[in-house]
């Protein structure tokens, strides 16, 4: 295959793009996601602010967001996004779905995370006197912290899905690149190298989340 007429500028701005839209999201992702998650434990049945009905509230509005086909999202966030930044095009357009999109899954992982912290650890603090907040700061989250960056580790790889997904609706980036030259224009050579590009940056985000977990793991 002949891959001497792919224009590798352009490769290389989708992939800057791509990358953009990962790391702006993974932000605000992280931002959002973790208190929300934090609520959903600390409101969950048995936990220290037991409350059945926020809880169920709260559960109800990230299974819904949750339930929902990103490429569904992409287009029914369309009016809130152009309140939001302006456009629904490009980088910046893609930005608030993809945040909509992996917030309620991140805090369900934080959530789901906390619940296996033993709870011996919880219950010292709070014979010590500690307060919630000084439960969650100072024990459940370091006690968590593995587990959390696995977490955030299948959220970042989630969000590089998503972002090359955004293309079909002009969202830019290696989604967008792969389906205007690779599918409308027929150029395999340039879908097959935006698919490398994901392969590549997925393991490498795998790989360094794996290092990160074992580094903070404790022997």
């Amino acid at each position: 295959m002949d891959f001497s007429n792919i224009d590798w500028f352009d490769i290389g701005q989708a992939t800057l793009d791509t990358l953009t839209m990962t790391g702006v999201s993974l932000a605000f992702t992280v931002l959002l996601g973790l208190p929300l998650g934090v609520l959903l434990f600390l409101t969950g049945r048995g936990q220290l602010l037991e409350q059945r009905g926020l809880y169920a509230v709260l559960s109800l509005a990230v299974n819904v967001l949750r339930s929902l086909p990103f490429i569904i999202l992409l287009i029914v966030m369309i009016p809130v996004t152009v309140v939001l930044v302006g456009t629904s095009l490009g980088v910046e357009g893609t930005i608030p779905p993809l945040v909509a999109a992996t917030t309620p899954f991140f805090a369900r992982l934080v959530e789901n995370v906390l619940r296996e912290v033993d709870r011996g650890v919880i219950e010292a603090c709070q014979a010590m006197g500690a307060k919630t907040h000084q439960i969650v700061i100072h024990a459940l989250l370091p006690e968590a912290l593995p587990g959390l960056l696995a977490a955030g580790t299948v959220t970042t790889i989630a969000l590089v899905s998503y972002a090359a997904m955004s293309g079909v609706v002009g969202g830019g980036g290696l989604g967008d690149l792969a389906l205007r030259y690779g599918y409308q224009r027929f150029q395999t050579d340039v879908m097959l190298v935006t698919v490398a590009i994901l392969v590549v940056l997925v393991q490498l985000l795998q790989f360094c989340g794996d290092r990160l977990v074992r580094r903070f793991t404790r022997k």
